[in-house]
């Protein structure tokens, strides 16, 4: 449906978005009205609506299934991004007045990578809240947060999301090495990882096991600034996520002779009985990769 242009193009409804939303996330009518708390049956007319509005049908169905249009995939992105915007319009006026501290914890990857971002944008909604920062491993930070030391903490994980907490973001854990570079052509193998303990240096190591490739840990680093410089000065190669590789790096795979090491999550974890300030944080932190996920930017 085309509105002629002195016309006025209709407005979409939030809360029909965000049935919308839980429709393609659950794939399920049924589901999705538990999610929003309404009927089956007035989850359909609102989905009926949307689609009158638009002229397009956003969603393909069949006894068994639902399943989004070329249109529907078009239309998430959008909403996503008003359901997010939304929220953090509304949170500027109707929890102003929150105070307090809330105690962050991030491994030190996603803490340069996202905190400043998430950080920036929260101060200007919430500026009487203060964030006391930790960073570190997931293993330390999941034992602050079992001490009630943390009030919210992200983790990641090599096999899936950390018990009782919500996945953020999963992607392919990948091997990087300098845009021209030959360090993955030598042998054995240099490689730099992260310290002890850290999931994705295990992931790493055993995919090179597994394929039987020779190597030698050639540089080690607690920091990922650590382990960029020993990409790009070509003195190794390094297992991370797909989305951290930068223009001067290069992905390699089977082709390159290197063993495919899967995928990874990040997760968040919120303390139990969350004051205002935590909860306030932590959708925050939700909206961040909500418009990650869609944009593939911070």
């Amino acid at each position: 449906m085309n509105a002629p242009l002195n016309h006025p193009l209709p407005l979409l409804d939030l809360d029909v978005l965000r049935t919308f939303v839980a429709i393609a996330e659950t794939g399920s009518f049924t589901s999705a009205a538990n999610a929003v708390f309404r009927t089956p049956s007035a989850v359909s007319m609102q989905i009926k609506k949307l689609e009158d509005i638009l002229g397009r049908a956003v969603f393909a169905r069949d006894a068994r299934s639902v399943s989004l249009t070329t249109d529907g995939e078009i239309l998430l992105g959008y909403a996503r991004r008003l359901l997010a915007i939304n929220r953090e319009a509304v949170s500027k006026f109707v929890v102003p007045d929150i105070v307090g501290v809330v105690r962050l914890g991030a491994p030190d990857d996603f803490g340069e990578r996202v905190l400043p971002h998430v950080l920036r944008r929260f101060a200007q909604t919430h500026p009487s809240i203060a964030v006391d920062v930790v960073i570190d491993q997931s293993v330390n930070l999941r034992r602050r947060m079992d001490d009630r030391a943390l009030d919210i903490t992200l983790l990641t994980n090599s096999t899936g999301a950390s018990h009782g907490a919500e996945t953020l973001l999963t992607e392919p854990f990948v091997w990087a090495g300098a845009r021209g570079g030959s360090a993955h052509l030598r042998e054995p193998l240099p490689v730099s990882v992260w310290e002890e303990g850290c999931a994705w240096r295990a992931g790493a190591m055993e995919a090179l096991a597994r394929d039987g490739r020779n190597f030698r840990v050639a540089y080690m680093s607690a920091h990922t600034a650590g382990q960029r410089a020993a990409i790009m000065s070509d003195l190794a190669v390094a297992p991370l996520p797909k989305s951290f590789i930068t223009d001067e790096m290069v992905e390699l795979g089977p082709k390159d002779g290197m063993p495919s090491i899967g995928q990874y999550s990040l997760a968040m974890l919120v303390g139990q009985d969350a004051a205002a300030p935590v909860k306030a944080a932590a959708d925050h932190i939700r909206a961040a990769f909500e418009a990650f996920r869609e944009t593939g930017k911070f």
